[in-house]
């Protein structure tokens, strides 16, 4: 039974990997040590999280009102009984769009972490996974450090995805194979844009907390979060990679659809020059009035096809020569 409605899970770490499920939140907080600290993960869109958590006297009115503000940035706080570090993660809930990233909190002290977020987040079940089958994390340095990494790895699928679509459009390019997906282009774009916007932020935020003078942190854990650090400056310079490569190919396809046109429009143009005196010479001698030549004469009408088509023939001889065909 759950002790209020938006407790996703309570777990306490038994500090060999593993984990034990928690029946009362307010009794395990009381007895959280630093060797088996408790963890708390919510769903705050739902009002009894937000009033579990007025009631714990862990934030003050302001940290409490930043913890659960609707829009956040990726960032390091420090609070009054604790620290508060806000990143993202990838959304890859059905029917969403990755870049459409989802927020998670965290309050970190020796002895307890809690995590909120709106949104179902895979990297948060994944690691719970992990400590269920006694192969997870033994600390809460260790815990919000394998956190941090799973949301990064999430991170790399999506960007993995996005240059292979984007390497499958570029074929299409290259074979100037038409017509071009630019509606898929468009969204490469726009998509590689929205993650790198988030993700730089999130680079800087996980960087201070590897720097910080936090007592919970161990220098182990913060050599795994430069690593982190360094996998989103990778993802970063992958992303701005992308985004030209999508600019350059939206380029290629402009200039060979412009070619293309220009191509059909001098074909167009050359037969129009072709057939322009064979138009003027039919409308010239379809006046009727009188004095047109060769009305009497039964071999006008040859005559008068065989002239048209050696005229024909004659400019596009002429057109040949001044290399305009």
């Amino acid at each position: 039974m759950r002790e209020f409605k938006g407790l996703v899970h309570a777990v306490q770490l038994d500090g060999k990997g593993g984990c034990i499920t928690i029946p009362n939140v307010a009794e395990a907080m009381n007895m959280a040590t630093k060797e088996q600290p408790l963890w708390v993960h919510m769903d705050f869109s739902d009002e009894s999280s937000i009033d579990w958590l007025s009631k714990q006297n862990l934030f003050t009115t302001l940290e409490l009102e930043s913890f659960i503000a609707d829009e956040t940035r990726p960032r390091l706080s420090k609070a009054q009984k604790g620290d508060m570090l806000f990143v993202r993660g990838v959304n890859l809930n059905p029917d969403q769009s990755p870049e459409d990233m989802v927020a998670i909190r965290f309050f970190v002290r020796d002895n307890l972490l809690i995590t909120c977020r709106r949104r179902l987040i895979r990297s948060v079940q994944d690691v719970l996974g992990t400590l269920k089958q006694q192969q997870g994390p033994a600390s809460i340095s260790a815990l919000v450090d394998e956190i941090l990494n799973r949301l990064t790895i999430r991170m790399q699928d999506v960007i993995y995805a996005l240059d292979e679509q984007l390497d499958v459009i570029e074929e299409h390019v290259e074979a100037h194979a038409p017509p071009y997906d630019t509606t898929t282009l468009s969204q490469c774009r726009r998509q590689a844009i929205s993650l790198k916007r988030h993700i730089r932020p999130q680079k800087e935020a996980i960087w201070q907390l590897g720097q910080a003078k936090v007592d919970w942190l161990e220098d182990k854990d913060r050599l795994k979060l430069a690593e982190i650090v360094n996998d989103l400056t990778r993802y970063i310079e992958e992303l701005e990679t992308s985004i030209e490569r999508a600019n350059v190919l939206h380029q290629s396809m402009t200039s060979q659809m412009s070619e293309q046109l220009n191509q059909r429009m001098y074909v167009m143009s050359v037969v129009a020059a072709l057939f322009l005196p064979l138009g003027f010479l039919t409308g010239l001698l379809g006046v009727n009035i009188g004095g047109i030549p060769g009305t009497e004469n039964p071999f006008a009408f040859i005559l008068f096809v065989v002239f048209l088509v050696v005229l024909t023939f004659g400019i596009g001889v002429y057109f040949r020569w001044r290399k305009w065909l």
